[in-house]
């Protein structure tokens, strides 16, 4: 196991279930953690507090589809700890709408946070993690990345972008020593599972601390053994089943 002391790691969605737990999880692994865009303050304040219990932080609240903000942001990031080893795209929205009821306004929305955030921001935070002896990069994606489910058209279309960009990147910069995975899971019990799925309820599902568990694993354990995927689901559900 990997020694993850003092590396950087930069976390959207911060604030949410899935966000809050990794960010904790690897606070208390001495982590250095950017809570980094979203603009719920109050949220991103509460996961603060838990990191800041074990480790050193930084909340740069902020519009995550604005490239500029990105741009600002990563130079407060390394002008304050002065590199960057991780970068975890978690932030996401998710729709439960009528396929022919769906806006243009709707549509824009969840893509530029799901597929257009984790591009760019991928983008700009590359040329650091060439620097890194542990570059890394983890997109948290979906089962949907892989089926398509009643009214999330739009969330399964972007999460299956999420899931393809991840896949090309892998490749463009393995000869870089960069390592990119994804993580896809199912049924865990968030907010936003609550909008895509009202349909379910909390019992037997995944919880936000699993997900965190599965991405510590990934980074920790770093070596010849490289990992692309992850397909997490419900242990009362056969496998890709939601």
């Amino acid at each position: 196991m990997n020694d993850l002391e003092d590396k950087v790691v930069i976390l959207t969605g911060a604030g949410g279930g899935i966000g809050s737990a990794i960010a904790e999880k690897l606070a208390v692994k001495k982590m250095k953690i950017v809570l980094f865009g979203g603009n719920n303050i109050e949220k991103l304040e509460k996961t603060k507090e838990k990191v800041q219990l074990y480790s050193s932080s930084l909340m740069l609240p902020g519009n995550l589809t604005d490239l500029d903000f990105m741009t600002s942001a990563i130079e407060t990031v390394l002008s304050t700890f002065g590199k960057i080893d991780v970068l975890i795209n978690n932030a996401g929205l998710a729709q439960n709408t009528p396929f022919e009821e769906i806006t243009e306004k709707e549509f824009d929305r969840l893509m530029d946070i799901n597929v257009k955030t984790p591009f760019f921001l991928t983008q700009k935070v590359i040329p650091f993690l060439k620097r890194s002896d542990y570059g890394t990069i983890i997109n948290i994606a979906s089962v949907v990345s892989h089926s398509g489910y009643p009214l999330q058209s739009v969330y399964s279309a972007s999460k299956h972008a999420l899931l393809g960009l991840t896949k090309s990147i892998a490749r463009e910069y393995y000869k870089d020593n960069i390592r990119v995975h994804a993580i896809c899971p199912g049924g865990v019990y968030t907010d936003m599972v609550k909008v895509s799925r009202p349909d379910l309820t909390a019992e037997g599902m995944i919880l936000p601390e699993e997900i965190a568990d599965i991405l510590c694993f990934l980074l920790e354990n770093r070596g010849n053994a490289v990992i692309d995927e992850i397909l997490v689901h419900r242990s009362n559900k056969e496998p890709f089943l939601v």
